[in-house]
């Protein structure tokens, strides 16, 4: 995946073939829907848009070390009197540039080096006539000046309003002399696969250039953040679109062009873009905050498996399970529970795991909602009240626990392949677990079996089965046995790991190599 600004490079030129079709005639059978036809041209419709369009050029300038801060490889340290300090002293001496300076010596001072000016150019566009432009934060990030170029070359020095590096967005401001042209946002929303696009931006910073294409898919993950819900488009996209605008047909931004998958850097006909449904919210936040405000829930989620699914009762491997809850957060206040499994928030469907935090983000801070959970084998309807995302993103999920422990020795859960047992000071000692750690104790794990197959080792600690909390390995047989008897294929159980909670199903066949 790439990034799409970049450095003004020379321009290639390549072969180009036209190939010309005859017009084909097509039976449609009645009532059959069928594709309307391509724009004759895209001319008027480019001529309207180009001019709110602009060039983002971004300087990051970068002293010079001086003297003694010359760059170059360290000398190791060794011990005084090391034969090997001698050796490395001379050779650093030797290969170090003049007034380097090598460790604990003194050096003439040299003279500064001048300043380095790294340029980068991406593209944006105006959504306001008094000089309001979007673009991506890649192309401004790190940058000590930025100025924008409009179509008639008239260049003006922007400053930044906000950014918002989760969705890769950025608001600047410039004070022109007169109303700029601009656009508007479009309802993303209503885009569908198939739809006509144009794409307008600054590739290999040639200027104003028009691409047209399609909407190849929606909804496209690329693992570039938290929110990513991308428009996949054929227009071609190339470096220096980054921050562009895709236009659907009634000249409405419906996209910020972001990235592109390619192995050459170059336009292969895969490109992403930034919905604008996601977009203008940022972008208002940014123009009234200086930051995004997302909405926050504390909790940390997990995605719903066929297994999770068949082991709670719940028909389709759909929604987001509760895997932790933050103390004191909204969730933990509104009584969501880790092992609820989120259907609808504010009334729109959680298909997947990911899509819960794109639907909270988007929500109004202090808003309350319904949030529809599966708890018991049934729904559940549970009103929250919304907090702030913090900044720091580092946000742990409150530790489950359970109350009391028993003593008893291990039992052999030969059905599952493990033995488990209760916290007591041996296992807590063996298995370096805290004083405070509640649950039951996995001591080993027989390789063939269920635990075995989702990787659980011994010193992983049972917190729930079947969503009951657990404090002996009487109760996890209890719950195991009662899901047996409820014909459940798989029994779910919260696992505590070095590495964090997680909710694992394992299998209730009979373990191989019996009947």
């Amino acid at each position: 995946m790439r990034l799409l600004h970049s450095t003004p490079a020379r321009s290639a030129l390549l072969g180009l073939s036209l190939i010309l079709a005859a017009p084909i005639a097509v039976t449609v059978p009645s009532g059959q829907v069928i594709a309307a036809p391509a724009p004759e041209s895209f001319a008027d419709l480019a001529e309207k848009l180009l001019p709110a369009v602009v060039n983002v050029s971004s300087v990051q300038t970068a002293q010079a070390r001086q003297g003694n801060q010359n760059p170059g490889p360290e000398m190791p340290l060794f011990p005084p009197g090391s034969p090997f300090e001698q050796f490395f002293k001379d050779f650093f001496n030797r290969n170090r540039p003049p007034g380097g300076g090598g460790r604990g010596e003194a050096q003439p001072r040299q003279p500064d080096r001048p300043e380095r000016r790294a340029q980068s150019m991406g593209s944006g566009f105006v959504i306001d006539p008094s000089g309001l432009i979007v673009t991506n934060n890649h192309v401004i990030d790190g940058a000590d000046e930025i100025s924008i170029t409009l179509q008639d070359n008239t260049t003006l020095k922007a400053e930044l309003v906000g950014r918002d590096e989760s969705t890769d967005l950025a608001l600047l401001r410039v004070k022109p002399e007169k109303p700029l042209a601009s656009v508007e946002f479009g309802d993303s929303d209503k885009s569908r696969v198939g739809d006509w696009v144009v794409a307008i931006g600054n590739p290999f910073g040639l200027g104003g250039s028009v691409t047209a294409g399609i909407v190849s898919a929606r909804g496209r993950d690329i693992k570039s953040g938290p929110y990513d819900d991308f428009i996949q488009t054929d227009a071609a996209i190339n470096r220096g679109n980054s921050g562009g605008p895709l236009f659907n047909m009634d000249g409405k931004v419906i996209g910020i062009n972001t990235a592109i998958y390619s192995p050459s850097g170059g336009s292969i006909g895969i490109g992403f873009s930034i919905p604008s449904k996601i977009a203008a919210n940022v972008v208002a936040q940014l123009r009234d905050f200086g930051q995004a405000r997302r909405g926050w829930l504390g909790v940390r989620i997990q995605q719903v498996t066929p297994e999770i699914a068949e082991s709670l009762g719940l028909k389709d491997a759909s929604g987001a399970m509760i895997a932790g809850v933050n103390d004191g957060g909204p969730a933990d206040k509104a009584k969501i529970r880790a092992g609820d499994i989120v259907l609808k928030f504010n009334g729109q469907d959680v298909k997947t795991m990911n899509t819960l935090p794109r639907i909270v983000a988007d929500t109004e801070v202090g808003k309350q909602v319904p949030v529809v959970v599966w708890r018991d084998g049934k729904e559940v309807t549970i009103t929250a009240t919304l907090g702030e995302r913090p900044n720091d993103t580092a946000l742990a999920a409150a530790e489950p626990g359970a109350k009391g422990a028993e003593a008893s020795k291990a039992v052999d859960l030969a059905g599952l392949g493990m033995k488990v047992a209760p916290l007591g000071n041996d296992t807590r000692e063996k298995f370096q677990l805290g004083a405070d750690q509640k649950g039951v104790v996995i001591t080993d794990v027989s390789a063939g079996g269920s635990a075995s197959e989702k990787n659980l080792k011994p010193g992983d600690v049972i917190l729930e089965v079947q969503q009951n909390e657990v404090a002996s390995p009487a109760d996890v047989v209890k719950r195991v046995e009662a899901a047996r008897k409820q014909d459940r294929k798989f029994v779910l159980m919260l696992i505590q790991r070095p590495d964090g909670v997680q909710y694992v199903p394992l299998s209730l066949a009979a373990p191989k190599g019996k009947g």
